[in-house]
């Protein structure tokens, strides 16, 4: 078991390079933003157009399919099993039909007969009242089995179920493949330019800059030590079930233990690594990893995004 290469969420892929890490990280941040807020109050149509447009990207870009496949596996499994909870549930609107009397009703011969003030009477002539429409609020329902239950599905039930599973591989998958396009550095560069206005009102933005980018780097760290305990873990074959629960709590608290130790160890050194090299504050010993500059093709993405909330407004809809 290898955490670091296993992970299928939130790894950057360093090669091979496609023009997706060519873009400058703001106009990608601005992107994703974008993919973030554009599901907000928009029909199902729009949602399942984000969605094709995810992929058309990750495919435009040449993303080896054993990366994307890995990272969009699950994710498309955990949106397809929100999708069947959400269609199948009740759709929340407590609401019972009620049958009509019509004035004039007809018959299964298509002959006008006058309806009686009695129930099997006015059963029948609702069950024979031609529909004006083929509108149905009920899509799907089915008798109950003997071992499964009766499934209903309505349209709200469906139209809930399509939001919430897009919404779910919309929000993830997008910031997925920022994260797989963009290095780290790249990622807290971005920031600390678009925050850099926020200097005037005394905000420590380079700080929060190298705090992001420790964070972003000590992520490796958590998930070697925890592969290391794990493994060590697994070397010595425990029998699990004749230790009992008791037993099984007390090992895995004191590996907690050890894999909280060991990161404060590793937090440590690193703290003692930026005292000995001179380290004071971030303004005197600011490293710039990239050279922030727009091109050509930054310029041709962002103008892009013109014309998608152009689109968005125009057949997203409003609901």
């Amino acid at each position: 078991m290898d955490l670091l290469r296993s992970l299928p969420i939130g790894l950057y892929l360093e090669q091979p390079v496609t023009w997706l890490h060519r873009i400058d990280p703001r106009v990608k941040l601005a992107w994703l933003m974008t993919f973030l807020v554009a599901p907000l109050l928009a029909n199902p149509y729009w949602r399942l157009s984000l969605l094709g447009l995810l992929v058309i990207l990750t495919i435009s870009a040449a993303i080896p399919l054993r990366v994307w496949r890995q990272q969009m596996g699950w994710l498309l499994i955990l949106s397809v099993l929100v999708f069947l909870i959400s269609a199948i549930a009740p759709d929340g609107l407590a609401v019972k039909s009620q049958p009509r009397l019509p004035e004039l009703c007809f018959n299964a011969k298509q002959e006008l007969i006058t309806p009686q003030l009695t129930p099997s009477a006015e059963l029948e002539c609702n069950s024979y009242l031609p529909q004006p429409t083929s509108y149905k609020y009920v899509l799907v329902e089915t008798t109950a089995i003997k071992f499964l239950p009766k499934i209903t599905i309505t349209r709200r039930s469906l139209d809930v179920a399509i939001r919430i599973s897009t919404l779910v591989f919309t929000l993830i998958y997008s910031t997925n493949l920022y994260l797989l396009t963009t290095a780290p550095e790249e990622i807290t560069a971005g920031l600390e330019d678009l925050m850099s206005p926020l200097k005037a009102l005394k905000i420590p933005v380079t700080e929060i800059a190298l705090t992001l980018t420790l964070a972003l780097r000590f992520i490796p760290l958590v998930l070697e030590e925890v592969q290391n305990l794990v493994r060590s873990v697994r070397t010595r074959a425990i029998n699990w079930q004749e230790l009992g629960i008791r037993r099984s709590a007390k090992v895995w608290l004191i590996v907690a233990e050890k894999i909280l130790e060991n990161l404060l160890m590793r937090a440590e050194q690193i703290a003692i690594a930026m005292d000995v090299r001179g380290f004071t504050t971030p303004n005197e010993h600011q490293v710039q990893w990239h050279q922030l500059r727009l091109r050509w093709r930054d310029w041709l993405v962002l103008a892009s995004l013109i014309p998608f909330w152009l689109a968005r407004l125009t057949f997203g809809g409003i609901s």
